[in-house]
């Protein structure tokens, strides 16, 4: 434990006219966010890197409350310290602080009023090369006797941008032609109004499957057009399951949408030997999770589809999952196939699985990405926790796919993340001929973009790898 910490004032009859005290910051992009929230002062200047280099500014830069922040913060810690009351202050701004920049505030005391405890200091806040960027002074009430307290311990602050992650990757989407996709029973306001955003974002090319006076109630409902969209007629949601797989099959659309029924029609109709979208490769769902606490999109399977994969079906599943994570762009996705414990158990039957996928990526049975295993939750996410365990991996602390044992615990771990850790969860499920994009009533409109946007890119990057001359894809 770090020895507890003191601050401590000067009072009135220590300070002399000339004093002086400064305190040394560096201005980082956290500290302007931060200050955003605080004051709600949402100015693009300070925030959008693109308007500030457009700008005159040439660079993101700070509110000049920032400095003047700092200039408080020696009055109120340094000198005179605990105990001080402002009473006014006068500052001019005369240069942005930009991201970067060592900014430096100093106080120096020019007048002292003994009868009435009043100092005014000249104030002002220097960036490196010794210019002023803040000029001004400060009247105060000093305190008059000696003030001597523990250190208060500021509150660890974590910064995240809902929905960075799903805005990169639908940006990335927009630059793509949109994939024809069959929206199966878009008969709510929700589903049908989440289909139709993703169209206008360029994502997909919406072929509504169900009834026709449904859908066309779902869209006055949603304050929507349907002008332009192709509707496909089917009396119920069964039917429309029925349907949108046969447009699959006979190639008239290259993903599927859950709409507004159960994940299992849409499901049972994929499945179906005879007349569904069955491969060699088993289906699972991969949940793409933007987690506030990890630096990068987190992908999780299965967490929807198989109760209880043995060993050839959990291959297909962290197959499936690696040609996701390639379609978007990662050359080498690092797997992490968990298990309660990083050693191999014979008591403990998924220690043994994750040994086996990790000898068949080694003989090429798994193809395109790191497979690593057994590794525990923390010691795959955490570089701390791989480190503490003396794990030397290039997959530990740092994996792109988390391969869950069974369904059951992969869909809590998934339900957790979302609900406990404010992450986002936009979801596929691969192994048929084609993605099948699951969507929830409680999903954002982003999140169902980003989920349009996973599988638009999927269906390209898939197209590209198999457009491409043998051994061109890496």
């Amino acid at each position: 434990m770090e020895p507890l910490q003191f601050i401590e004032n000067r009072p009135l009859a220590e300070i002399r006219v000339g004093d002086s005290a400064s305190l040394t910051r560096t201005l980082r992009p956290r500290d302007i966010s931060l200050f955003a929230l605080v004051s709600g002062d949402v100015n693009p200047a300070h925030l959008d890197k693109e308007y500030a280099d457009a700008d005159r500014f040439h660079g993101v830069v700070a509110h000049g409350l920032w400095g003047g922040s700092l200039i408080s913060a020696v009055l109120g810690t340094e000198l005179p310290g605990p105990g001080t009351i402002y009473l006014a202050q006068s500052l001019r701004f005369l240069r942005p602080v930009k991201v970067g920049d060592a900014i430096t505030a100093r106080v120096t005391v020019r007048e002292k009023d003994e009868a009435r405890a009043r100092l005014v200091l000249d104030c002002a806040c220097l960036d490196a090369r010794g210019q002023a960027v803040i000029t001004g002074e400060a009247e105060v009430l000093a305190p008059t006797e000696k003030v001597r307290r523990p250190r208060a311990l500021l509150p660890e602050v974590h910064l995240h941008e809902p929905g960075a992650q799903w805005r990169r990757l639908i940006g990335r989407g927009g630059a793509l032609s949109p994939v024809r996709t069959a929206v199966v029973h878009p008969c709510d306001a929700v589903s049908l109004a989440g289909a139709l955003a993703a169209r206008r974002a360029g994502l997909i090319e919406p072929v509504l499957v169900g009834p026709r006076a449904k859908v066309a109630a779902a869209a006055y409902e949603a304050g929507e057009t349907l002008d332009g969209v192709e509707v496909v007629d089917a009396p119920h949601s069964h039917a429309a399951a029925e349907v949108a797989v046969g447009l699959a099959r006979a190639g008239s659309v290259a993903a599927l949408m859950k709409g507004a029924l159960h994940t299992d029609e849409i499901m049972a109709a994929a499945v179906r030997r005879e007349t569904g979208l069955r491969t060699e490769r088993r289906m699972s769902h991969v949940y793409a999770l933007d987690v506030p606490y990890y630096p990068k999109p987190l992908f999780l399977t299965d967490a929807a589809v198989n109760i209880a994969p043995r060993l050839p079906e959990k291959r297909d599943i962290v197959q499936n999952a690696i040609d996701l994570c390639r379609s978007l762009g990662l050359a080498r996705p690092k797997v992490a196939v968990l298990s309660a414990v990083e050693t191999v158990s014979t008591k403990l039957g998924s220690t043994l699985d994750a040994a086996a996928l990790c000898k068949m990526a080694e003989r090429g049975q798994i193809t395109g990405g790191v497979v690593d295993g057994p590794l525990a939750f923390d010691n795959a996410v955490s570089r701390e926790a791989a480190a503490a365990k003396g794990l030397a991996s290039s997959v530990a602390g740092d994996a792109d796919i988390l391969v869950a044992p069974d369904l059951e615990s992969g869909n809590m771990l998934a339900k957790q993340l979302i609900h406990l850790a404010g992450a986002d969860a936009a979801g596929l499920i691969l192994g048929a001929r084609v993605p099948i994009i699951l969507t929830s009533r409680a999903d954002s409109a982003e999140v169902r973009a980003a989920s349009c946007a996973l599988a638009q890119l999927h269906v390209h990057g898939t197209n590209a790898s198999a457009a491409a001359p043998r051994g061109a894809a890496g």
